[in-house]
């Protein structure tokens, strides 16, 4: 779905480069609207969401039946780290009210569900006491938004509802200038495993997805049909990735005991020239003009629907 809304959206706004698609993206896909994206980021926000606040709410209320607990729930997944026991915790939800919660709002086409690949531990004999830590922790599933727009929407503009009726818009786009970096963060990343996807069609990837357990997380963990393993970071960030992020990199797969046959690193603005000479069969580093890749089965039809409403 996100891949046919991001190709849905260059066909719409034919964006010069793909970190101004990416960027707009994060906030506007799936939503279906044309947007002017040469203007600034915040005017549109202004212009086409809070200006618009009472027709959005409207359409959004009536897929979640304007239920309180379904707000809180996605507020909660749009700003945590999306576990599922986490975002309970967070929208003050229990158990009981959550499960049948998130099934509504899967069914409603809000939200997917990732599953956790964490294995959970192994006794070396019956008697053995686990560490303290170790007990506590629950294994957690995540969830997605299915569109980048039902995730801004919760992560900006719900949390300020009661300011945004009566106009005021200084909350919301504070918030967004604090948070627009990683905000955009997480849109790049889903971007990014589909990337990977598309790059590996020859050799096609039999599992993918983040990885995250107790004690690491991993923006990419893939197999590939012939047993390769790929492990994959995406940074969002205004500054070139270095030779750094291979070494954070590494100190968390060797916490999971894997190692990876191929790392491969995404970046919004390349790479240090340390790094990039580093490229080799183990090491691919992509950055946001690779991303056209998901493009190219664009089809001439759509181009040309896109053209004559541009």
């Amino acid at each position: 779905m996100l891949l046919r809304q991001f190709r849905s959206f260059y066909v719409r706004h034919f964006p010069e480069d793909m970190e101004h698609l990416i960027e707009y993206f994060a906030i506007f896909g799936g939503l279906g609207w044309e947007i002017d994206i040469d203007r600034p980021l915040e005017e549109l926000i202004i212009t086409h969401i809070l200006d618009n606040y009472g027709h959005l709410y409207n359409e959004i209320s009536a897929k979640t039946l304007d239920e309180p607990s379904y707000h809180r729930l996605l507020s909660a997944i749009a700003v945590g780290d999306r576990r599922i026991h986490s975002a309970y915790k967070r929208a003050r939800i229990s158990e009981a009210k959550g499960g049948p919660a998130l099934s509504f709002l899967r069914d409603a086409g809000i939200l997917s569900l990732e599953y956790s690949r964490e294995i959970p531990p192994v006794k070396t004999h019956p008697k053995q006491q686990l560490k303290r830590e170790v007990r506590r922790h629950r294994i957690s599933h995540k969830m997605h938004f299915t569109s980048p727009f039902f995730r801004f929407w919760f992560y900006f503009i719900a949390p300020f509802h009661k300011e945004v009726e009566k106009g005021d818009y200084d909350g919301v786009l504070e918030r967004f200038r604090e948070h627009r970096q990683s905000f955009t963060g997480r849109v790049f990343e889903e971007l990014s495993d589909l990337l990977l996807i598309e790059l590996y069609k020859e050799d096609p990837l039999s599992d993918t997805g983040s990885y995250w357990d107790r004690q690491v997380e991993i923006d990419i963990l893939a197999q590939t049909s012939s047993g390769l393993h790929i492990v994959g970071e995406c940074k969002w960030t205004n500054h070139k990735v270095n030779k750094k992020e291979l070494g954070r990199l590494a100190d968390k797969c060797e916490k999971i005991d894997l190692t990876p046959d191929v790392t491969v690193l995404f970046s919004k603005r390349g790479f240090s020239n340390e790094l990039a000479h580093l490229r080799s069969d183990t090491l691919a580093l992509y950055s946001s003009e690779d991303f056209k890749s998901l493009l190219k089965d664009v089809s001439s039809a759509d181009l040309i629907k896109g053209l004559a409403r541009a």
